[in-house]
């Protein structure tokens, strides 16, 4: 079992803050800071354990936030930019420092401005900057189009992570839910970012975009791909991605799979038929293009797991995007996992599953789960 995230953010964590506090402000109360951060201190998950340093941190502070920020500023150390796509928990160090921005500094814009853009290139301001976009939305809008431009990534980044309307474990920005214009403008500026540690970001904010407005998420697709360097062409693939597993024809026109595919499915086999809990099925077939001309078809397969009430729900499992020449034939196969996971619990009974041509289902076959 892994470990619990928490033991990672352990009391280390409040007294090398506090240290570092001391090192800049002398002042600080480090043994009164400590005694009221570690009281109650070990129940707590990751997140408010950061919440609960936060507060500590407001209470031994000077009262005048504009002075704490600048204290806790000048604690941080040299900037020392987080590698793209570092998934340790190193980074997590910051995470009270920036809550105690998106809690205290609301009433203080440029101050905390200028501290979450010191914070996200140390962890992240994506969860803090949303509070702002809520409370000053046309002055943190300007600032993130500055930012756009930043020559840090990590700032970048931000720009599009920041205002993500569906952003995982964060509140949902209902107002660009509504009208996600002004968070188009700023991914336009990004989209040919130099970072794919950017691009990836600007492409899962589009990918949210496209949850609520199907239609411009297309419509946006197809402008971007004029003229789209290879790097574009991945970021609009990965932006359609939901879009092509939910089969919307708009996203798979812009692909060039809006077409119904004109195939012939041969040599088709679930194995094995009946499979127990924890082990694993494999899918297999043959595509022959009947068709004089080439085709390109996007194959992917669904799954229908049974769910605890009898009833089924589709899980979609991507394959490829093959370039059919006249009467070829191809094979694919895909293994699937029938262990318990996180995400999906597995029942017993039959699962149908089909085939998804350009987004269009056809039955392959079945196979059953059946109970330890």
């Amino acid at each position: 079992m892994a470990e619990p995230l928490k033991n990672h953010f352990g009391p280390t964590i409040p007294r090398t803050i506090a240290e570092m506090i001391v090192a800049v402000y002398p002042a600080f109360p480090k043994a009164q800071f400590l005694r009221t951060v570690l009281k109650d201190y070990e129940p707590l998950e990751l997140m408010p354990r950061g919440r609960h340093i936060a507060r500590a941190l407001r209470q031994h502070l000077p009262s005048d936030y504009e002075a704490a920020i600048e204290i806790l500023l000048a604690s941080l150390g040299p900037d020392v930019p987080k590698q793209a796509g570092d998934g340790g928990m190193a980074p997590f160090f910051y995470m009270p420092h920036t809550m105690f921005v998106q809690d205290y500094g609301l009433d203080h814009f440029e101050p905390s401005m200028r501290a979450q853009y010191e914070l996200t290139q140390r962890f992240t301001a994506e969860f803090s900057i949303r509070p702002f976009l809520e409370r000053h939305r046309e002055a943190t809008l300007a600032r993130l189009t500055q930012w756009a431009t930043d020559p840090s990534p990590d700032v970048r980044r931000l720009v599009s992570e920041g205002t993500r309307p569906r952003l995982p474990w964060a509140p949902r920005l209902r107002e660009f839910q509504a009208d996600p214009q002004p968070v188009l403008a700023l991914l336009d500026l990004l989209k040919d970012d130099q970072d794919l540690y950017v691009r990836r970001s600007v492409a899962n904010n589009l990918n949210d975009i496209g949850k609520d407005h199907p239609a411009l998420l297309a419509q946006t697709a197809k402008k971007w791909m004029r003229n789209a360097t290879e790097e574009r062409r991945w970021l609009i693939r990965h932006a359609l991605r939901s879009a092509v597993k939910r089969g919307e024809p708009g996203a798979l026109h812009v692909l060039g799979a809006g077409h119904e595919a004109k195939v012939v499915v041969r040599q088709r086999s679930i194995t094995p038929s009946k499979v127990r809990m924890g082990q694993s099925v494999t899918v297999a077939f043959e595509l022959r293009n009947a068709q004089s001309k080439p085709q390109r078809v996007m194959v992917d397969f669904q799954i229908h797991f049974v769910k605890a009430n009898g009833s089924t729900t589709p899980k979609v499992f991507k394959l490829k995007m093959v370039e059919l020449a006249p009467r070829a034939s191809i094979s694919l196969k895909k293994t699937v996992s029938l262990k318990p996971m996180t995400t999906r619990k597995h029942y017993p009974g039959p699962h149908r599953v089909d085939l998804l041509l350009n987004g269009r289902a056809k039955p392959l076959g079945t196979f059953e789960l059946l109970a330890r």
